[in-house]
């Protein structure tokens, strides 16, 4: 049966996915405007990186595609309101926000007409979503990779969740990857879509390092751990060098924050310098985030075979009527 279509604000998109917007850098123009052009949400994300650069970044999406192009903006993060402001004025379709609630982001969406999408973790934060205005929600549960807002699995979460939210989609994101998951999350448990990252770093066109990629392809389940983030919340990750110093309990504090990006820094060590290095290649002393089943994943693809390969098993057992 043919998947239906997800509408979010006056947006359309023809596949029921969202790319999850996987900060610092992961989550490119390059990643999205694919994703877009195969019918999904492709989502920049727009945490700890200036400005300008996000502008130039969404500017060449909106010029390279009529599909939906999206931000994911963190509340953590201290230039939040300019970030936000900023990509506004270059023509973002939506705005996607997690990691903390703003009550305030949903006034400034209703004024510019730019639909807001609230990442949440409980039934109290989507109810209170809803009701401000949000234009849909994403139910992110504890299989989810980076910073994570709970404990609680996805198949049980999102029951919890979908009994309050009832006027606007509501989106299943954490640990799926094929597209029989998608299936279910939709069939099962009423999900309108769902949101997955993971799978799309592991995409040709995701502009991370080879190195990066090669993490991924090569975790294995017990290497994928929870750590601790100088945001305040719990991350999911690869274990690398990095990783392995901190439970050893070396100091791997910056000398200096040069970015001073966060609201609240424990400044245990500088996340963005840590992310970035990943992102380039230094995947020894830096930050992989991944979901809790990327261990499962083991090839390559372009962005047109995943969606293809999503489909196509979603399609060949979801049941329209569910």
């Amino acid at each position: 049966m043919k998947l239906p279509e997800l509408k979010i604000g006056s947006y359309v998109a023809r596949v029921p996915i969202i790319q999850g917007g996987m900060s610092i850098r992961v989550s490119t123009s390059a990643l999205a405007i694919p994703v877009a052009e195969n019918g999904g949400i492709g989502t920049i994300g727009g945490s700890g990186i200036p400005g300008p650069e996000l502008q130039e970044d969404i500017r060449k999406a909106k010029a390279a595609t009529d599909g939906v192009i999206a931000v994911n903006i963190m509340y953590a993060m201290k230039g939040f309101h300019e970030l936000v402001m900023a990509s506004i004025e270059a023509g973002i379709d939506m705005i996607i926000t997690g990691a903390g609630f703003s009550r305030d982001i949903f006034k400034i969406g209703r004024e510019h007409n730019v639909p807001i999408v609230s990442i949440v973790s409980s039934p109290s934060f989507a109810r209170l979503a809803e009701k401000m205005g949000a234009a849909a929600i994403v139910v992110e549960a504890a299989e989810a990779g980076g910073h994570l807002g709970t404990d609680v699995p996805l198949r049980e979460l999102f029951p919890s969740i979908r009994k309050v939210v009832s006027k606007v989609p509501l989106i299943a994101a954490g640990g799926v990857i094929n597209g029989f998951e998608m299936a279910e999350m939709m069939d099962k448990y009423g999900a309108d879509g769902v949101q997955i990252a993971s799978r799309f770093v592991l995409s040709e066109e995701c502009s991370v390092s080879q190195e990066f990629k090669d993490t991924y392809l090569k975790a294995q389940k017990e290497d994928i751990v929870e750590v601790q983030s100088p945001v305040g919340m719990t991350g999911r990750a690869i274990k690398t060098p990095f990783i392995q110093q901190m439970e050893d309990g070396v100091d791997v504090s910056a000398e200096k924050c040069k970015f001073k990006c966060l609201k609240k820094c424990s400044y245990k060590y500088c996340i963005n310098d840590r992310l970035m290095a990943s992102c380039t290649g230094d995947v020894d002393n830096g930050l992989v985030f991944c979901g809790a089943n990327a261990y499962k994943m083991d090839s390559i693809l372009p962005v047109k075979e995943i969606f293809s390969q999503f489909v196509r098993d979603a399609e060949s057992v979801y049941k329209e009527d569910a």
